[in-house]
């Protein structure tokens, strides 16, 4: 179903107003680097993936009341 430009519009201003981004680089050829790359891809979903990673970490911390001793 092909969608106006009206609706292209509506969606990008939705998108503009509700989403925020983050950007994550890794360096081609750096080994760790795409090492990391490589396990994240073949995770699947790597939003979602990151999404749990971050959660799991502030469940962990949360007992420490917001330090980062382990960062």
């Amino acid at each position: 179903m092909a969608s106006t430009d009206a609706q292209r519009r509506a969606k990008a201003k939705c998108q503009r107003n509700n989403v925020k981004s983050v950007r994550l680089s890794f360096y081609a050829g750096n080994p760790e680097d795409d090492a990391m790359l490589a396990w994240l891809k073949s995770r699947g979903n790597m939003a979602g993936y990151l999404k749990d990673l971050v959660r799991e970490d502030m469940e962990r911390r949360a007992g420490g009341a917001g330090t980062d001793e382990d960062a």
